[in-house]
């Protein structure tokens, strides 16, 4: 059926709202420097493989399809990342269209999910989670297609949409389980429980997944010893709950968590009808949320970590925005944010980008930011080569990944740069040459003037050579001590220790 006159205007006006809003983050992520995590991910990008210490490789395969097109730069870090949110806004759309019907709520769900900052800034800084909310967003409009066409092959498609989310964080098994609760709770759609076409998805993500199943068996299992254990029963410690909703109603932005909220108490309660398209959104919404909140009880939960649920919950408001019949003031309430949710959002998402830049909105002071933003690296980066080339040190090591990776990216490119220790988390690069490592190395620090006591184990001679400072405007956000190391005992610089997870 072609769309009304109104409807094509609702279409095209989505279309250049969503192309403003990449445009927006494109110009954003050519002047913002990399965070650490960005800079990490990076180095992991130049040395591709099936899997790492802390997570799946999606986030690499797009890091290198974004450094290809534009260069090792901010914006080629990004690029791909940013990119993704156009299929990720079609996949969300025919979702929508498909649960709920309608243009208008398709438009909603749409425009809603990009003035998330959970979308916003999740594909600006280049985060595992990036490529899971695409794959999120396909495998809800794929399920949809198959309680629309009632065709087993879309099983595959939700195969392959599982298998993405799957190579891009292991949050995304939990979608197994809200697939399989979503259809023992219609009753229409348990027949699929024992069709060969379910299976034949599982299949399909489990051999999209292999790569990193194989990788793991190779390196003891360490990933996903590291990732599967972070919450355990004898730590509990049930503080860390009180900061779910807060955060969420940050990363959302306030007006569209309270228009989710309604609409998900909408979906629950107040609808009697489309109860499989209901279902569809409770399963994929509550499964995961319902493991956040348990590991709230023992962990501290990221805010980010909610990026798989966010596709549900956009359309939930949607819903509310547009399908839900309020009264009173919930009626006021739902057209207000629905009127100014969108605005809100996007300049959310601008004074944030400003803070992370300048830290003005705060009087200069420290916030969230401060530390995870690499703002000042350009110049100390200058400092710390000059250094290096005054003390004629072969290779630049540091204590953290974090401050290993962005002196890789800051520093000229060929420069030897290396972790002193942890060096499971680069098992998938080549080691640096061996006789860079026996001449003079120079030690990037933060901890204080003298250095890191244990240093002493691996080093016959430590002399402090200079210091450098990093700020955003006049506040000073960390001072770096650098040290002069040599004879490395034994012949050997690095720490390598096992990682905790593999230490008896």
């Amino acid at each position: 059926m072609n769309p009304s006159p109104g409807d094509r205007r609702l279409i095209t006006n989505t279309i250049l709202t969503v192309a403003a809003l990449i445009a927006l983050r494109l110009v954003a992520a050519a002047f913002t420097p990399l965070t650490f995590d960005e800079a990490y991910y990076w180095m992991w990008s130049k040395h591709l493989a099936g899997g790492y210490y802390d997570h799946p490789p999606m986030v690499a395969y797009v890091i290198r399809a974004g450094t290809l097109i534009a260069g090792d730069t901010e914006l080629g870090v990004r690029l791909v990342s940013i990119l993704l949110a156009l299929p990720m806004s079609f996949a969300i759309w025919r979702a929508t269209e498909i649960l709920f019907g309608g243009t208008r709520v398709a438009a909603s769900a749409t425009i809603l999910l990009n003035v998330t900052l959970m979308a916003a800034v999740g594909t600006l800084i280049v985060t595992p989670d990036a490529p899971l909310l695409v794959a999120s967003s396909f495998l809800l409009f794929f399920l949809a297609k198959v309680l629309e066409t009632g065709r087993g092959a879309w099983w595959l498609a939700v195969g392959a949409a599982a298998g993405c989310a799957l190579l891009s964080k292991y949050t995304a098994m939990f979608f197994g389980l809200a697939i399989v609760i979503w259809l023992v709770a219609v009753p229409k759609l348990r027949h699929w429980l024992w069709s060969p076409w379910l299976w034949l998805g599982g299949l399909v993500a489990i051999a999209l997944f292999s790569p990193v199943i194989l990788w793991n068996a190779d390196h003891q299992w360490v990933s996903f010893i590291k990732q599967l254990g972070r919450a355990r029963i004898e730590d509990f410690r049930p503080t860390f709950i009180a900061e779910l909703v807060p955060t969420q109603v940050g990363f959302a932005t306030p007006l569209v968590f309270i228009l989710g909220a309604m609409g998900l108490h909408a979906i629950a309660w107040r609808s009697s009808d489309a109860s499989a398209p209901r279902a569809l959104v409770n399963s994929l919404f509550w499964t995961i949320v319902a493991y956040f909140v348990w590991h709230s009880l023992h962990a501290r939960v990221e805010a980010n970590w909610f990026a798989p649920v966010y596709p549900p919950f956009a359309v939930a408001a949607a819903v509310a925005a547009n399908l839900t019949p309020w009264e009173g003031r919930r009626e006021q309430l739902a057209k207000f944010c629905r009127r100014w949710a969108s605005p809100t959002g996007i300049v959310l998402f601008a004074l944030l980008i400003v803070q992370a830049n300048t830290g003005m909105l705060t009087g200069y002071r420290r916030d969230a930011t401060v530390r995870s933003v690499g703002v000042g690296w350009h110049e100390i980066a200058r400092e710390i080569e000059a250094t290096r080339a005054r003390v004629g040190a072969a290779c630049v090591l540091a204590p953290d990944y974090g401050t290993t990776s962005w002196l890789a990216f800051y520093l000229p490119k060929g420069t030897c740069v290396a972790q002193q220790a942890q060096r499971i988390r680069w098992v998938n690069m080549p080691e640096p040459d061996a006789a860079l490592l026996r001449d003079k190395l120079l030690y990037v620090d933060d901890s204080g003037p003298d250095g890191r006591p244990f240093l002493k184990d691996f080093f016959g001679r430590i002399e402090r050579v200079g210091e450098v400072t990093r700020k955003r405007g006049p506040l000073v956000v960390e001072t770096y001590f650098l040290l002069l190391v040599q004879e490395p005992k034994g012949g050997d610089p690095f720490d390598r220790s096992p990682p905790p997870e593999l230490q008896k």
